[in-house]
């Protein structure tokens, strides 16, 4: 190879890593690859389930007293689905095994009514232990509606709480016509081997959620902001976003990713919004935790796993698993905890997969 030749493949290389991922290649459209992950899931069941209300959002952790506890957001089921928005509280369960039965504890985190920035819905919990507190990332809003969606962080020395509320949200949206001026959501958090604090987060821009042109408002992408303490401040990466498929046409998008570091990569699951399908779960992997790798099947729809009953008509994200979460026992990931609807109540409730 001659020394021109040779520069200008080094160079084209080293400007296809500083690409996003979605720009780099997109064979992945045509032939979708089931990755690893999901050739280690095996079905266990529903869990979580409460006669009279709809369960989401199944975060687990294993604690000192050797139970498994889950941090859940429910809602009243005479609001349906969609009280998700204007009514959830977050809960939380006790099991002796991860497969369960699960025994409701307490509700850990209530609306707290007007005058406070999660007056109105508490979702999207996601429990860590870290520096020897508890630290339970979710999302608060006051108005019932997307636009006031925050994420926050409560702490507390004990599963059990007190848990200490912020007064105030951890991250807030972006300054007006940015990508991420909408809201701050579905808060991902890892501690960085380096020792920083590091906070994913779902986000979308007014201007096509207010006006949207296809039938899904707006197009969710993902952030990162970074920060020297746990409790921030939290200062958003430059390059963000960091997950962008806007740029593959059609309104491809994702949302409710879940963040972990294992064998030096960064790993992500997230919800497919159009990637594959509508029903399916993403991985992608990273060396940085900034550039991510094309996206895989991380998970199917539930009937490549389990027989269901036809869809009742009320619940129209009948058959998909939302909201991956995943449970660490001894440093390696053992179940991953899900959101379906359906069940006995033909509600919504937990679905948890073991990984083999």
């Amino acid at each position: 190879m001659n020394r021109r030749k040779f520069i200008i493949g080094n160079s084209l290389a080293l400007i296809g890593l500083c690409l996003p991922f979605s720009l780099r290649s997109n064979s992945f459209k045509s032939d979708p690859k089931i990755s690893d992950f999901e050739k280690k899931l095996k079905p266990v069941g529903r869990a979580l389930e409460f006669e009279d209300y709809y369960v989401w959002c199944n975060s687990p952790i294993e604690g000192p007293d050797g139970k498994i506890h889950v941090f859940f957001s429910r809602w009243k089921k005479s609001k349906s689905m969609s009280g998700w928005i204007n009514g959830s509280e977050i809960a939380h369960a006790t099991a002796d095994s991860p497969e369960g039965p699960y025994t409701y504890v307490s509700t850990v985190l209530p609306l707290r009514g007007e005058g406070f920035w999660d007056a109105t819905t508490c979702h999207n919990p996601s429990i860590h232990f870290v520096d020897g507190k508890y630290a339970l990332f979710f999302m608060g809003n006051y108005n019932g509606k997307m636009n006031t969606k925050r994420i926050g962080l409560a702490t507390s020395d004990s599963l059990y709480g007190p848990w200490k509320r912020p007064d105030e949200p951890l991250l807030l949206p972006g300054d007006e016509g940015s990508w991420d001026d909408l809201l701050t959501t579905n808060p991902s958090f890892l501690k960085h081997p380096n020792g920083e604090y590091w906070l994913y987060y779902k986000s979308l821009d007014t201007e096509n959620y207010v006006h949207p042109k296809f039938p899904v408002k707006g197009n969710r992408k993902y952030g990162l902001a970074v920060a020297k303490s746990l409790y921030g401040p939290y200062k958003k990466y430059k390059g963000n976003p960091v997950v962008d498929f806007s740029k593959l046409g059609d309104n491809k998008q994702c949302e409710d990713a879940f963040v972990w570091y294992e064998d030096k990569k960064f790993k992500m699951l997230a919800r497919d919004l159009g990637v594959f399908g509508q029903d399916n779960g993403l991985y992608m992997d990273s060396d940085d935790g900034i550039h991510w790798s094309d996206p895989s099947i991380s998970y199917q729809p539930l009937n490549k796993y389990i027989n269901q009953p036809e869809a009742p008509k009320h619940l129209n994200r009948y058959g998909r698993s939302e909201r991956p979460q995943l449970l660490f026992q001894n440093g390696k990931a053992t179940y991953l905890f899900t959101a379906s609807q359906g069940g006995k109540f033909k509600t919504a409730s937990s679905f948890i997969f073991k990984i083999m």
